[in-house]
């Protein structure tokens, strides 16, 4: 038998620690999601997925049982969560075990041998949940090399990427005025006995209406009301920004090119601002248990794990020099 030397065998333990400190698993407590894995990707530059995804995380891992990897935007030089660094996100390789992927990403450009990982989930028919600007995950640009240009979210050979083709939307526009009008959820009349809307009440968020025209094999659950302010209490805003409503909320069962067809659930709500909002929170969370296979309590705990105050979304100001481990 050959031995490394001792030099060696310390330098590939380092290397080990230090891949690993750059993403946190929260191991799930009691509850029915025990022996269920769930991969949380969070990487967007506005919106703090870094910050209310670990929360969701963390409810779904102490109050529910699930086993939760929250994966994040790694500065390679830094080792710092940095939601601006776009083609770093280590770690894919643990959606080769989840049971559901929660994603909340906006124009990332992964190398493939990252990518591969996310495209080999989706193409397994494995359940997706969709917040906010994953609707346009993707940017590659027409020089980028990459073996998964399609799921640019202006592809034309798949028109609308990844976003239009699985999730239903790909980017179009603000609905809402961006900052100043938010979103008070409609639960959708015909939509009402659905079990992910199950205990749902008070949908609210502080982020605005995105236009939205999800594809006649979508079931639409939630609308969205676009308000006066950022404030819970406000009313309806005046004028036609209602008339429609744009839907928030939507279920498809699309069939990918393997044939499989994968559970998906898209929101264009979910900003760590949003996550405060308890029925924006159980409905998430009830769609984990339906996409997981279990059944949805009749109202699950939502309840927030430890001091939550996520920053305010915006392209500046997302908090400097935190590392995953820190998250623990």
């Amino acid at each position: 038998m050959r031995f490394l030397p001792v030099l060696a065998l310390l330098a590939i333990g380092s290397m080990n620690t230090v891949a690993e400190d750059q993403w946190v698993t929260y191991e799930g407590k009691t509850g029915p999601g025990n022996g269920k894995h769930i991969v949380f990707l969070s990487g967007d530059e506005e919106y703090r997925s870094e910050e209310g995804l670990p929360q969701l995380a963390r409810i779904l891992s102490e109050r529910h049982g699930f086993k939760c990897t929250v994966l994040f935007s790694i500065n390679p030089k830094t080792g710092e969560i940095d939601p601006e660094t776009t083609n770093n996100t280590p770690g894919l390789e643990a959606l080769g075990s989840a049971d559901l992927c929660i994603m909340l990403l906006r124009f990332r450009a992964l190398p493939d041998e990252q990518m591969k990982h996310f495209a080999d989930y989706y193409l397994t028919g494995k359940p997706i949940i969709a917040l906010r600007t994953s609707t346009h995950a993707f940017n590659y640009g027409k020089d980028s090399g990459t073996s998964y240009a399609k799921y640019h979210w202006q592809s034309k050979e798949w028109p609308g990427g990844f976003g239009k083709q699985v999730l239903g939307e790909t980017w179009v526009a603000h609905h809402g005025a961006h900052k100043v009008e938010g979103t008070r959820g409609i639960i959708e009349p015909a939509a009402s006995g659905n079990p992910i809307l199950r205990g749902v009440e008070d949908i609210f968020g502080d982020t605005d209406v995105y236009t939205a025209t999800p594809p006649p094999d979508a079931t639409v659950l939630v609308r969205g009301q676009v308000t006066e302010t950022l404030d819970p209490k406000s009313g309806p805003v005046a004028g036609k920004k209602n008339e429609p409503m744009q839907p928030v909320v939507w279920l498809r069962v699309p069939p990918n090119e393997t044939g499989k067809k994968n559970y998906v659930l898209t929101t264009t709500m979910g900003s760590s601002t949003d996550l405060k909002n308890e029925g924006l929170r159980r409905l998430i969370v009830n769609a984990t248990y339906a996409f997981t296979g279990l059944e949805v309590p009749a109202k699950a705990d939502v309840s927030l794990v430890g001091d939550y105050q996520p920053t305010m979304y915006g392209f500046k100001g997302h908090k400097k020099g935190v590392k995953p481990a820190d998250l623990k």
